[in-house]
């Protein structure tokens, strides 16, 4: 990367501030301190008040009295000690890793075919242009500018602490089932170097009611593709879906006299998937960031062999085709839109804490806004991208079966991913085996990159609040827990399990909690200040656009996604399976475990600030903490002119 290094800078050589600011260095000695003399600028610790901040720098020693003792500052009380990116490009390819993921290549096909087909791109980019980009640009900003994690970062407004915190629950609920989608792709990966694929062939017990994955039509010329029922009631599955359901995860038919046992083999593939995501993480971001490089870009070598294979099959350009179509009749529907809102959402992976965690490990000055626009248009690329290889697939799929819908060879979700994936690759008459361990290698590498964020949110949160902590430390706790709570999400029962937590725990909170740090950045802490940190730290204010989005827009389009939600809200269910009472009572338990954390820590905020009255209290938890600003004490000090200047 091009550019010069001052103080934590990347860039080209034009002045921070209009030339206003330039940083002092400061000698370091052999022994690791910094000394700063009487007439350089004083090394302030970020723990000082917004007084002290403001004292006597440079004052005049008058005559008569004794000139300021030079201070000693060790590393661990500036920003030295907080881990930073080799190269700023280890940050852009984190991102990517992080933000492109399992959910553009198994659930992005399917909610744009179910809302509009290539009609469903439109109301998505004028989402990802209104909620998207604002706030994954934001969360750079306020995640660089601080040098702090998803809770920490909440110093800017201690009464919303909260939000930090309801967001640490909601990675923590996501990684402890992630894990076992890595266990359950790794399997598959394994089992692909069989010859045949072993799910191409019905076994002999899943006769009558099964035909093979592999046979291109059935006996009676029909499709070998139906509904996603078993034959229990008379309808016919195919071998794919049998394997999966029977062989992989033997599935209960419900959970009323418990889960079960967790299964060995995909136990040890859970073992095997955190055992990477600790390799990744044994030594924080610094190696994290070396492994990006082939996290990002491994999946798109692989999808690009897909595409172009995929494009010769027979059949294939029809299931392009029939993606890319628009259905102009949705194009008003508020699903679509609800549909955009939610896939870009959980797609780029916005309010959850990671972009704030990566942005923390900037240096000060890095060009986030050109890194927000790369990361959020590859996103959307690769999304269509993968739509493209993957119906190029069904769509040989459909040809194959003598289907002349690719709509009815889908299946949603993790069917999508484990059945209907699996069921057209052992078609393939060249080499099903190599296009098979492809196939799952990339969606394996998806999942780790975005399981190495959430567990490096995580990570970053504990080292935050206990700083002796060391990275390895953190890592192995968090890889034992995912094990041991993973283990729950690979027993027979594990999928209905996996559906509960996901529904309370993650997609239910995640937008109350979205809401909420939209308004704890935009209100409480305040667009204008956030546009003079900007200007501080980037050289320039953000435009009327961005002003717009962060204060109005975004707010408003999510409040509203939110009071659909609500409004269209039904009844949890897992193939036409209702929960018992037990299981929806732990889940609202979750929800609320959830939830309750924004009152908690607003609570404790007030009653933990300085002030005579309640009221001065909720006053002061409305303010930044006296430490808020940029972790360096020079930057800080300087940041401190600044706003006071301004």
């Amino acid at each position: 990367m091009e550019g010069r290094d001052n103080n934590a800078f990347i860039g080209d050589s034009s002045p921070s501030i209009a030339g206003e600011f330039r940083w002092n260095g400061n000698t370091v000695p052999a022994n690791g301190t910094t000394t700063t003399t009487v007439t350089s600028v004083p090394v302030y610790l970020t723990e000082l008040t917004d007084v002290e901040l403001n004292g006597a720098a440079g004052k005049p020693v008058c005559e008569g009295e004794s000139p300021p003792v030079p201070r000693t500052v060790t590393p661990s009380e500036g920003a030295s000690d907080r881990d930073q990116w080799g190269k700023g490009i280890e940050f852009l390819m984190s991102c990517i890793a992080m933000s492109v993921g399992l959910g553009n290549v198994w659930r992005f096909p399917f909610v744009a075919l179910e809302n509009g087909g290539g009609a469903f791109v439109i109301p998505y980019i004028i989402v990802l242009l209104l909620v998207g980009k604002p706030v994954y640009y934001m969360e750079m900003i306020i995640g660089q500018f601080s040098s702090r994690g998803s809770v920490k970062v909440y110093d800017m407004a201690p009464i919303m602490r909260g939000v930090g915190f309801g967001q640490l629950v909601l990675i923590c609920t996501l990684i402890t089932y992630y894990g076992s989608l890595m266990a359950l792709i790794s399997r598959y990966m394994f089992d692909s170097f069989l010859s045949p694929l072993p799910w191409a062939y019905c076994r002999t017990e899943w006769l009558p009611g099964c035909v093979d994955a592999a046979a291109k039509v059935d006996a009676s010329g029909a499709s070998g593709v139906t509904n996603p029922n078993n034959s229990n009631n008379g309808t016919i599955s195919s071998s794919s879906e049998w394997y999966f359901t029977k062989i992989v995860l033997k599935e209960l038919d419900g959970i009323d006299d418990g889960i079960g046992l967790p299964d060995l083999r995909l136990t040890l593939f859970l073992v095997l998937s955190w055992s990477m995501v600790l390799l990744i993480l044994i030594k924080g971001v610094k190696s994290s960031g070396k492994a990006s490089y082939f996290l990002a870009l491994f999946p798109y070598l692989v999808m690009t062999v897909l595409l172009i294979r995929a494009c010769t099959l027979p059949g294939a350009v029809d299931g392009i085709v029939y993606f890319l179509k628009p259905q102009w009749d949705k194009i008003l529907d508020p699903k679509v839109w609800y549909a955009a809102v939610t896939q870009c959402f959980f797609s780029l992976s916005i309010c959850f804490g990671n972009i704030i965690m990566y942005s923390s490990y900037n240096k000060f000055r890095h060009n986030v806004y050109r890194d927000a626009t790369i990361v959020t248009s590859i996103d959307t690329f690769t999304s269509l991208l993968a739509g493209c290889t993957i119906f190029g697939i069904l769509g040989h799929l459909a040809h194959v079966t003598g289907s002349s819908d690719v709509g009815n060879v889908v299946k949603s979700d993790a069917g999508l991913a484990f059945i209907s994936y699996p069921e057209a690759i052992a078609k393939f008459e060249v080499l099903p085996q190599a296009f098979s361990v492809l196939f799952f290698l990339m969606l394996f590498v998806l999942g780790i990159g975005s399981n190495v964020a959430m567990t490096s949110c995580v990570m970053t949160v504990i080292k935050d609040q206990f700083p002796r902590v060391r990275n390895w430390q953190a890592a192995i706790t968090i890889a034992v827990c995912g094990v041991l709570l993973g283990s729950i999400y690979v027993t027979p029962g594990g999928q209905y399990i996996l559906k509960l937590v996901d529904y309370y725990g993650a997609s239910s909170i995640a937008l109350v909690l979205a809401i909420a740090e939209l308004i704890a950045i935009g209100w409480v802490y305040g667009v204008d200040r956030l546009c003079k940190d900007t200007e501080f730290m980037l050289g320039h204010r953000p435009n009327l656009y961005w002003r717009l989005c962060w204060r109005w827009i975004t707010p408003a389009l999510m409040l509203i996604i939110l009071i659909y939600n609500l409004i269209t809200l039904e009844p949890l269910m897992y193939k036409q399976y209702v929960y018992p009472t037990i299981a929806y009572d732990i889940g609202w338990c979750i929800f609320a475990f959830g939830l309750l954390q924004l009152p908690i820590w607003a609570i404790y905020a007030v009653f933990k600030q300085s002030g005579k009255t309640i009221t001065d209290k909720i006053k002061n938890s409305l303010k930044p903490t006296a430490a808020w600003g940029p972790l360096d004490p020079t930057t800080h000090y300087e940041y401190k002119k600044f706003i006071d200047e301004d």
